[in-house]
C-alpha cells in the first residue's frame, strides 16, 4: 500500500538525554500552495535542533512535511506552523526552522523561526585552532 501524507508526528526517546547534541535535518522537497494564486511553492528547508527526551522520528516527519502539498499557507505561516507542530511533538532545548522559498516574481524568501525552552541555557561556541 502506498504512503499516504500525515500530520501525525511520531517521536522516540532521545539515545543520549544527558547530552547537548545538534541534530539537523535537510528538507529539500518541500511544496505548498499560494493562498492568493493556487500556484505552488517550493522551499527547502533545515530542521536544527537539541532534543531534550524526544526526538523526531524521519518518515513521520517526510508524511507530515507531505501533508502541506495542497494547502494554501503564507511563507511566515507555514515555517512557524511547521515549527509549533514539532516543539509541541518533540519539546526540544532548541530548535530553528530555516525556510528558504524559491523566487516568485523576482523575489526570494527565506523565514527563519526558533524556539528556546525557558530553562535551557545555550552552551558556549567553541572555536578550533
Amino acid at each position: 500500500m502506498p504512503s499516504q501524507p500525515s500530520k501525525d508526528l511520531e517521536t522516540f526517546d532521545n539515545p543520549q538525554p544527558d547530552r547537548d547534541y545538534t541534530i539537523r535535518i535537510n528538507i529539500p522537497e518541500f511544496t505548498c500552495l499560494c493562498p492568493k494564486t493556487g500556484q505552488p511553492d517550493f522551499a527547502e528547508m533545515t530542521l536544527e535542533y537539541v532534543p531534550d527526551r524526544l526526538c523526531v522520528e524521519l518518515k513521520a516527519l517526510k508524511m507530515y512535511i507531505w501533508s502541506f502539498r495542497d494547502q494554501g499557507a503564507f511563507h511566515e505561516a507555514v515555517t512557524n506552523e511547521i515549527l509549533s507542530d514539532l516543539v509541541s511533538a518533540t519539546q526540544p532545548r532548541f530548535m530553528r526552522l530555516t525556510a528558504e522559498f524559491n523566487v516568485r516574481g523576482g523575489i526570494y524568501t527565506t523565514i527563519v523561526a526558533e524556539h528556546r525552552a525557558d530553562d535551557w541555557i545555550s552552551p558556549a561556541a567553541v572555536t578550533l585552532p
